[in-house]
């Protein structure tokens, strides 16, 4: 079984920002959708999603550090002894979903104190007989492809699971490519209880939309009449289309702001929408090409630039 630093590529030191940073970029480079004419990169993309799901969480990390769980989540046999119950589990195939490391109690509270050793009256091995508590079963990894103007509205999302069952989701603020969501007990059955289900999101990308951390961007094209005299326009944005005022006289280049028509932020805060104003000058019109002729504009209107 592959160690989860080694799969994520970093160091054993490594900070949770490097660790969420290294398992970004390999679940990008290695994503289904991305790699449909290679069948073992669904197989790396599993592989970096359970490494994610152990090292991301806390206690689970600690717990393989120190050698008590492997790097599926199961328990280690302590003393070369069986680890009672906490055995092979099956995996399902496809990429829509895969197994990951479940999270489980103390297994050596009875061998090194606390009750064991109360039991033992005084026997630093006197829980032993009792062996490790029921597994739980193990997590399942899916992925869910989440629309730009959804991500950004935080509409809710309908998932599938394994069993057939569906679900609705509510995106958390903050929402972005490589966002993970845990579903409490929707993973497989285990003795110990079922596991968990964890969905990492994927934002799509949109035709003329992009989002610049919680803002999202917009190129709008107006006419030379509206650049010149002004006037409202329509412009869309993530809640649906609004009325923009264009100062007279915009040259191209002009941003405005409109806002709160953004992402919602971790702060629960929404973002602006920043529309950039670009002059649309129609190709070989008679008038247009008859105006600037008999017109001139004798500005400098690039010594700024030094020329």
């Amino acid at each position: 079984m592959a160690d989860p630093y080694s799969t994520l590529g970093v160091a054993r030191s490594a900070s949770e920002a490097e660790i969420k940073s290294a398992y970004r970029k390999l679940a990008k480079q290695y994503h289904p959708d991305k790699n449909q004419d290679n069948p073992k990169a669904a197989e790396k993309f599993s592989a970096v999603t359970n490494a994610y799901d152990l090292l991301s969480d806390k206690d689970k990390r600690a717990r393989f550090d120190r050698g008590e769980i492997d790097a599926d989540g199961n328990p280690t046999a302590p003393f070369g002894f069986g680890g009672g119950g906490g055995g092979g589990r099956g995996r399902p195939g496809g990429f829509e979903f895969n197994e990951g490391g479940a999270d489980f109690g103390d297994i050596f509270e009875g061998l090194f104190g606390g009750a064991g050793r109360r039991a033992g009256g005084g026997g630093g091995f006197g829980g032993f007989g009792r062996g490790a508590p029921p597994a739980k079963g193990a997590n399942v990894a899916y992925r869910l492809a989440v629309q730009f103007v959804d991500a950004a509205t935080l509409a809710p999302q309908r998932i599938t699971l394994q069993d057939g069952k569906t679900i609705d989701l509510k995106l958390p603020a903050g929402v972005e490519t490589g966002t993970q969501m845990r579903l409490t007990g929707k993973g497989q059955a285990g003795a110990g209880g079922a596991g968990d289900a964890i969905v990492t999101i994927e934002v799509k990308s949109h035709p003329f939309f992009k989002r610049d951390g919680d803002n999202v961007l917009l190129d709008l094209p107006i006419t030379i009449n509206e650049a010149v005299k002004g006037g409202k326009v329509k412009v869309p944005t993530v809640d649906g289309p609004v009325m923009l005022g264009v100062p007279a006289g915009t040259t191209s280049g002009k941003t405005l702001r409109l806002r709160g028509k953004g992402f919602t932020g971790k702060d629960g805060q929404r973002g602006d929408q920043l529309v950039t104003l670009l002059i649309d000058v129609p190709a070989d019109d008679p008038v247009i090409l008859q105006l600037v002729e008999d017109w001139q504009d004798g500005r400098a209107v690039r010594t700024h630039l030094g020329v």
